[in-house]
């Protein structure tokens, strides 16, 4: 009976408690060595933002060093009262509106037509491209000559339609001529992404619904469309993001004008802090532009989480 307590009683190492291993940090290897760089960009994002934030319910002193004199909500109600900045905020919109409208649509379009090229794709695509690897200044200074009412080639084609005005002193012709410079420039990005998608939509579905009898509108409609409707909404959001605080090509041929009749937000922001020094109320305005894009971003991002894309 002792030997049978005994061998009861002796434990095989394999039964004795394990210690719980040690638990392994939230922080690996790349979290460390990323720390220092994170820390540093928290600190060039987030310190000018806080000092945004304080200076928009401050006056701005330059004279003799930047000093601030705290005025409470006096830059933002006077942000809420200003006609002439809704007006700019007005022009804001339609410019937006147009500028992403006809990009999307003629981005998309051309992606189609060079889609259906079979020789040669690569050589129009290059060409396409020209106008967006372009500096937005030169193509506003591009833009300015062409249409400068004394040698401009398109002045003297609208004068032989009929057109004899100035096309950057109206200022109807002003703010469509820097719309459309835009969409110059910016149409070739659309349609690189569309071009992308629409590679990869299957041929065989495509080959299906043709052997089904579906037209070609309906084919756009039920089956190429769906498939790179997220892909449109990338792009989308791209040139939203980059519409929105769009600035180069007015301030370099119209300066906002005639009659402040092309001047949207981001021009007003930077005539108010650098050329009338009114650094605490351009920093209220910067601040609803930072609230603004956030809003149309999410509002996008919240769109492809519904579809999928983000998850």
């Amino acid at each position: 009976m002792a030997h049978v307590a005994d061998s009861s009683a002796a434990v095989r190492p394999s039964e004795r408690p394990q210690a719980a291993p040690p638990e392994k940090s939230h922080v690996g290897f790349e979290g460390r060595m990323m720390t220092p760089g994170l820390i540093l960009l928290a600190a060039l994002s987030i310190l000018p933002f806080l000092a945004l934030i304080a200076m928009s319910f401050s006056r701005v002193r330059l004279l003799g060093g930047v000093r601030l004199s705290p005025e409470g909500l006096t830059n933002w109600v006077r942000f809420f009262t200003d006609a002439d900045l809704w007006m700019s905020w007005l022009r804001t919109i339609i410019y937006f509106v147009l500028t992403v409208g006809l990009e999307m649509a003629l981005g998309v379009g051309i992606a189609l037509c060079l889609y259906r090229v079979l020789r040669g794709r690569n050589v129009l695509l290059s060409l396409l491209l020209l106008p967006m690897f372009a500096a937005p200044a030169i193509v506003g200074l591009l833009g300015r000559y062409l249409t400068d009412s004394t040698f401009g080639l398109y002045s003297y084609v609208l004068r032989s339609l009929g057109f004899s005005g100035d096309i950057l002193g109206d200022p109807n012709s002003a703010f469509a001529a820097v719309v459309l410079m835009d969409v110059w420039e910016w149409t070739p990005l659309i349609a690189l992404i569309t071009l992308a998608g629409l590679s990869s939509v299957p041929q065989s579905v495509r080959e299906a619904a043709a052997v089904d009898g579906a037209s070609g509108w309906m084919t756009l409609r039920y089956i190429i469309f769906p498939a790179i409707s997220n892909v449109l909404l990338v792009a989308l959001l791209i040139r939203s993001m980059d519409a929105i605080r769009y600035f180069d090509i007015i301030w370099v041929t119209t300066n906002g004008g005639p009659a402040d009749a092309t001047k949207i937000v981001p021009v007003r922001l930077y005539e108010t802090a650098f050329r009338f020094f009114d650094l605490g109320y351009a920093a209220a305005i910067g601040l609803a532009m930072l609230a603004f894009s956030i809003f149309i971003a999410r509002t996008f991002v919240r769109l492809l989480d519904t579809r999928g894309l983000t998850r």
